[in-house]
C-alpha cells in the first residue's frame, strides 16, 4: 500500500464519505418500493429502477475499476452489456426497449452488485497513489454526479411505472404534505386567476456558461459571451390555474397556436391536458407520487412536453425564454443549497410547491427546484466546445441533436447537484418529466 501524506488522506476520506452518501441516497429513494415495483418498464423512455441501479453501479466498475486496477476480474462479465446504456466505445449495450423482459439478474443481485463495487471503489480511492488519485477522482465526482441523475429518474420513472395502474398507488405515503390550499381548481371561476408579474431581464453582451470553479458537465462549457435583448421574465412558473384556462379556451382544440409537428403529436396521442391530470365529475385531479390529489391551483404546471409549452406561450401573447436570459437571471439568486432546499428531492415533498405570487423585489422567484423550466433554446455546442477523448466524451455531445435545453432543476432533483449554468436536455414531446413553464417576453 503507497504512502499518503495525512493531509491528502484526510481529504480523501472526505470524498469516500461523500461517494457513501450519494450512494445511499440512491437506495433510501428507493426504499418505498416493493420488488415488483422495481422491474417494470412501463414505456420505451422509462427504465426499471433495477437497471437504474445497476447501470450506475456500472458506470463505477467500468470507467474507474477496470481501467485502474491491474488483472481486473469483473463482478460477471455478463453485465458489461445488460447494463451499458449508450456507451459504443466500451461495447454494444442491450436495448433500450427490452430492459423490462430481464428477470435476471435479481434486484437482491443487483444490491449485492452494488455493494461489491462499493467496497472496490473505497478500497481503491483510500489506497491508490497520487498519480492514480488525480486521474480517478475526476471519474468518480462524475460518476456520482450521474449517479444523481439516475437517482431522479428513478422517481421519475416510477411515477409513471404507477401511473399505469388504476388504483393510482401512492410511492410514499409521507410524501407531497400539501401546505395553504388556496383554492379548488375544477372549471374556471371557481379560482381566480391573477395577471401574470412580469419583472425586466437584464440585457446587452452577458457571459453564459460554466466559469471553472467547481463540477460542471462538458456541455456547459466554454464559458462565452451572448447577447441578450431587452426582454421581461413571469415572476414565477405558470400554475395550475393559468394552464386550466388554456385548456377551457379550446388550448388544445386550436391547431394556429402550436407548431406542426406538435399539432400531429397531440391529436394521434389524443392530449387534452397535462400528463397525470385526471378529469372526475368534481374536477380535476392529479397523480402524484403520493396517489390520487385534487389538483391544486397554485403549484407549478408539471408535465408538459415543450409543444405543449410553446402553445401556451403563443396562447399567452408571450414565449418561452432562451437559455441565455434563464441563466443570466439566476445567476442573480443563491445556487441551491445555499439556501433552502424545500423544493428539491431533499425536502421530502416530491412535488412542485406553491407558486408565491408576491414580488421580491426584481427577482425572479423558484428558479431552482419545482419544475425544469423549458427554453426555446435548441440544445447545441457552445462556440468552441469539443467533447473529450474516450467514453467520457459520449456523455453529453453526441445527443446534440432534436432536443430543447430545461433549466433550473424540479422537486426530484437534489439540491447539489443543480447549478445556474446545467443544461438539461429532452425531446420536445417529452411529458414524463418534472417540466413546466415560465413565460417570457
Amino acid at each position: 500500500m503507497p504512502k499518503i501524506a495525512p493531509e491528502v488522506s484526510k481529504s480523501r476520506e472526505a470524498f469516500v464519505r461523500r461517494y457513501r452518501d450519494v450512494r445511499t441516497a440512491t437506495e433510501c429513494i428507493c426504499a418505498p418500493l416493493a420488488i415488483e415495483d422495481c422491474v417494470v418498464q412501463s414505456m420505451l423512455e422509462v427504465s426499471p429502477t433495477r437497471w437504474h441501479l445497476a447501470h450506475t453501479t456500472w458506470f463505477f466498475e467500468t470507467l474507474v475499476l477496470a481501467r485502474e486496477t491491474n488483472d481486473y476480474r469483473p463482478h460477471d462479465p455478463a453485465y458489461s452489456a445488460l447494463f451499458n446504456s449508450y456507451y459504443n466505445s466500451i461495447g454494444e449495450p442491450f436495448s433500450r426497449a427490452r430492459r423490462g423482459l430481464l428477470t435476471r439478474p435479481s434486484v437482491e443481485q443487483v444490491y449485492g452488485y452494488r455493494r461489491e463495487i462499493d467496497r472496490r471503489v473505497q478500497r481503491l480511492l483510500r489506497e491508490c497513489d497520487d498519480e492514480s488519485w488525480r486521474r480517478i477522482a475526476p471519474l468518480i465526482e462524475l460518476g456520482l454526479h450521474h449517479e444523481q441523475q439516475h437517482g431522479e429518474l428513478i422517481l421519475t420513472d416510477i411515477k409513471h411505472v404507477l401511473s399505469c395502474n388504476p388504483l393510482y398507488p401512492a410511492y410514499g405515503d409521507s410524501t407531497h404534505r400539501r401546505t395553504g390550499s388556496r383554492g379548488k381548481t375544477g372549471s374556471r371561476g371557481e379560482t381566480p386567476v391573477r395577471p401574470v408579474e412580469w419583472i425586466d431581464g437584464s440585457d446587452g453582451v452577458c457571459w453564459v456558461g460554466h466559469n471553472g470553479e467547481g463540477f460542471a458537465y462538458d456541455n456547459e462549457s466554454p464559458r462565452h459571451r451572448q447577447f441578450v435583448h431587452p426582454h421581461q421574465l413571469a415572476i414565477h412558473p405558470t400554475t395550475n390555474a393559468e394552464y386550466l384556462e388554456f385548456i377551457e379556451d379550446g388550448g388544445y382544440r386550436r391547431h394556429e397556436i402550436w407548431l406542426s409537428q406538435g399539432w400531429d403529436i397531440a391529436v394521434n396521442e389524443g392530449w387534452q391536458a397535462p400528463l397525470y391530470w385526471v378529469q372526475r365529475s368534481d374536477g380535476w385531479q392529479e397523480f402524484t407520487l403520493a396517489g390520487l390529489r385534487p389538483l391544486e391551483p397554485d403549484e407549478p404546471v408539471c408535465h408538459v412536453s415543450y409543444f405543449e409549452a410553446a402553445a401556451f406561450a403563443r396562447w399567452a401573447d408571450a414565449r418561452l425564454p432562451t437559455e441565455a436570459e434563464w441563466e443570466v437571471a439566476a445567476t442573480q439568486l443563491p445556487c441551491p443549497g445555499d439556501s433552502t432546499t424545500d423544493n428539491f428531492v431533499e425536502g421530502g415533498r416530491l412535488h412542485p410547491a406553491l407558486s408565491r405570487q408576491e414580488a421580491c423585489g426584481s427577482l425572479p422567484l423558484q428558479m431552482y427546484g419545482d419544475v425544469w423550466e423549458w427554453t426555446s433554446s435548441s440544445y447545441g455546442p457552445y462556440p468552441g466546445y469539443r467533447p473529450a477523448a474516450g467514453a467520457v466524451g459520449e456523455y453529453n455531445g453526441k445527443f446534440m441533436c432534436n432536443q430543447y435545453v430545461l433549466r433550473g432543476g424540479s422537486c426530484v432533483s437534489s439540491a447539489s447537484h443543480i447549478r445556474p449554468t446545467y443544461r438539461n436536455f429532452f425531446p420536445p414531446e417529452a411529458r414524463w418529466q418534472f417540466s413546466g413553464i415560465r413565460l417570457a417576453r
